[in-house]
């Protein structure tokens, strides 16, 4: 019987967020806690996480290369107990990553999160690696923290969130965190002559995870193994285990950031519409659809097939609204597109609440990823009635009903090729069967009677668990 687990994360909702990794880590914990299980989690304390309320617990050292680094733990019970180490010299920062110094970072927090279970003496059943900031813990517990009878029965299991980010780094720093030139080697860390941290979870953990069955399948293959693809075929046994939405906070029914409405009375879905209509200065009117993308502007997100589709899409009778931050190059070309189109609004901004307010009062949420490992943004969209259009990939095929395929059960629309007359097509299908209120209305109920809550999925986690420890 599983008793015990720990979550090891760089981040979490509510104190820090750069991407989907931290809604994972502050709802999935709580979910197995209540499932009878002593689930904590544990992550950097970084500078833009509040202090207050956090109750000091101990301080030890931990050596990286020759020195000593002391990491500070500090405490709070949230609805579940989250334990924070604080190191000012290498989390007192303005960015949570994206430093030359990351390696040594993320290898300072992989040592110290180990040496804190003997420090407050929590002997987990499970310790659940996440992305490739904790790739390194793997590596250290199966090596060396094993030798200790306290640490030699814990099982280690390593989540991809997003194979993509891989944390790459150059072979000359093995001696900085405490590893010899053995570990260079195309069996272990090597990888296209640098190392590779992600690489280390996936070899040394006891079973790999990722966030969705169908991507857990792509990631084996040339085109989404982003290098890894043979480490992955080799380790084979990876379990897809879908996301989950923390359905309490999304809900359109309690949500005090919009006005509230259910799928049996949308009423309140128009007032919502009618307030994005204000805000972006769009003429109302309840007959023309409101097109929503709210992303990080990355390349992954397939923001280039949208504006090679853009004037297409904007010559159709809709409003479209793009809201998020990212890669300046995308922000730039979007920001001055809007410019030459009165129906289209970019707004560079990274807000929960504005995004809440765009998925309560859009109708219709693109989401054309090259590839997509989960994605909660579909998720979000459509428990709030708005229906998605999306790339046929990972997570996406996993969540989304196609119109085209099942147009009993359907709650979205697929298309197929990573090209902007796919979208586009997919797209004009969606505005097309928007005037039609008795099929769209069909559609808005499949989608808001959609159950992608956590419990399910966490069931999967708790089974896979139990599984390695008989």
């Amino acid at each position: 019987m599983i008793k015990k687990i720990l979550f090891a994360a760089s981040e979490m909702v509510p104190f820090i967020k750069t991407g989907g990794l931290a809604d994972v880590i502050g709802s999935l914990p709580i979910v197995l806690k209540n499932k009878n299980t002593d689930t904590r989690v544990v992550i950097p304390l970084y500078k833009n996480i509040s202090q207050n309320n956090l109750e000091y617990v101990t301080k030890f050292c931990v050596f990286n290369d020759w020195r000593c680094q002391y990491a500070d733990i500090y405490k709070i019970n949230f609805d579940v107990p989250v334990y924070f180490i604080k190191n000012d010299y290498y989390f007192n920062r303005d960015k949570v990553y994206g430093y030359s110094d990351d390696f040594e970072r993320f290898a300072f927090f992989s040592k110290a999160l180990l040496n804190l279970l003997l420090e407050i003496n929590f002997q987990p059943d499970i310790i659940n690696f996440n992305d490739w900031q904790t790739g390194l813990s793997c590596l250290y517990l199966k090596e060396f923290f094993c030798r200790n009878d306290f640490y030699k029965n814990i099982k280690a299991v390593f989540t991809i969130h997003n194979l993509q980010y891989q944390g790459l780094f150059d072979k000359n720093i093995l001696s900085q965190i405490l590893l010899n030139d053995e570990y260079f080697s195309i069996d272990k860390l090597e990888f296209y002559g640098c190392l590779n941290f992600m690489k280390a979870g996936l070899l040394y953990s006891d079973a790999i995870t990722t966030v969705s069955p169908t991507y857990a399948n792509e990631i084996k293959t040339l085109e989404y193994g982003c290098g890894l693809d043979g480490v992955l075929r080799k380790r084979n046994n990876i379990t897809g285990i879908l996301n989950g939405l923390d359905y309490k906070k999304y809900d359109p029914q309690t949500d005090s950031r919009i006005f509230n409405f259910n799928k049996d009375d949308l009423s309140g879905k128009i007032l919502n519409k009618k307030a994005l209509c204000e805000r972006f200065n769009f003429n109302f009117n309840s007959e023309i659809p409101i097109v929503c993308v709210v992303s990080r502007f990355a390349e992954q997100k397939g923001f280039d097939i949208i504006y090679k589709a853009l004037e297409k899409i904007l010559a159709l009778d809709l409003h479209l609204i793009i809201v998020g931050t990212g890669e300046h190059s995308i922000e730039n070309l979007f920001s001055q597109a809007q410019e030459n189109f009165p129906n289209l609004h970019v707004n560079i901004i990274f807000s929960e609440e504005l995004a809440a307010k765009i998925y309560a009062g859009a109708d219709i949420f693109l989401m054309p990823s090259k590839f997509e490992p989960c994605g909660l943004a579909q998720i979000m969209s459509m428990r709030y009635g708005t229906i998605p259009v999306a790339r046929k990939t990972g997570g996406l095929i996993d969540t989304i009903i196609d119109y085209s395929t099942d147009l009993e059960n359907a709650n979205g629309f697929l298309f197929e090729q990573y090209d902007a007359d796919a979208l586009f097509n997919s797209l004009k299908l969606a505005t097309d069967l928007f005037k039609n209120k008795n099929i769209w209305h069909k559609i808005i109920s499949n989608a808001m009677n959609s159950d992608f809550s956590w419990d399910n999925s966490a069931q999967k986690y708790l089974s896979l668990y139990q599984n390695l420890l008989q």
